[in-house]
């Protein structure tokens, strides 16, 4: 299996507070892995450092090496519009813009100057049929997204990651403000997304962890405690921590 991401003696910090403790292991691409632990265990931190969102925390400092492709994308001179390009996100929260559906799916396209109409119109019928959108609303592409529904904005933000051919989406917790039946599609696209790019997720759901992903990640105080297939993480883990977590004994 080719590796997405290296992780290497990755230590975060904010200020004087130690967020990611000596963190070692290795993604695979065209995978789904999920990442779980208790609240503050390090998950987001984690993931958000995948595409250096948490430049944007003053505070922020990272040691260690994150590798994408053999290239360390923490290195000096790294484009960082363009590590966020391949490295799309999902939030928790679903965070249309205030535009037209149509916009929202073309915006990251626009910003690399693409601004072909066929070309565009092209784009945002395939992202919208990948993330399983595109039946409920191929005749509203003008109307604002934010006339959708929770789950349909999510999809549509997913969509929107999709449009700039990403080769990693990342989900942080991206259900945890969703009804069950839209939790439900969200979970059905992941296997699907899967077969194009390499998927991660933080979610603080075991039953979805254990529902849609091939590998599982459980932190806990900003230390990788286990990482394996997802069926011996749930079934038999090597580690105590691990199995009282999943039990239910603390967390």
């Amino acid at each position: 299996m080719k590796t997405a991401f290296k992780i290497k003696d990755v230590n975060g910090y904010y200020g004087e507070s130690h967020a990611l403790k000596d963190v070692n292991f290795e993604i695979g691409a065209k995978t789904v892995t999920a990442i779980i632990g208790p609240s503050g265990c390090g998950k987001s931190t984690f993931i958000r450092c995948l595409n250096r969102m948490n430049d944007l925390v003053p505070s922020f400092r990272l040691t260690g090496e994150m590798l994408h492709n053999g290239t360390d994308i923490y290195q000096k001179g790294r484009d960082i519009i363009e590590i966020r390009r391949k490295i799309g996100m999902v939030f928790q929260k679903p965070n249309p813009f205030p535009k037209s559906i149509y916009e929202n799916v073309a915006y990251g396209l626009r910003i690399h100057g693409i601004k072909n109409k066929s070309t565009l119109d092209d784009v945002v019928e395939k992202s919208l049929k990948k993330a399983a959108l595109w039946k409920d609303v191929k005749d509203r592409l003008k109307e604002s997204a934010l006339m959708l529904s929770g789950g349909q904005q999510q999809r549509l933000c997913i969509a929107r990651a999709i449009a700039t051919e990403p080769e990693v989406i990342l989900f942080d917790e991206p259900c945890s403000a969703l009804d069950p039946i839209s939790t439900s599609k969200i979970e059905d696209l992941f296997s699907e997304l899967k077969n194009e790019y390499t998927v991660i997720i933080v979610t603080h759901s075991m039953q979805q962890a254990a529902r849609v992903s091939d590998f599982t990640g459980f932190f806990m105080m900003g230390e990788l405690i286990e990482f394996d297939e997802t069926k011996k993480i749930f079934t038999t883990p090597s580690n105590k921590l691990t199995e009282d977590y999943i039990t239910g004994r603390f967390g």
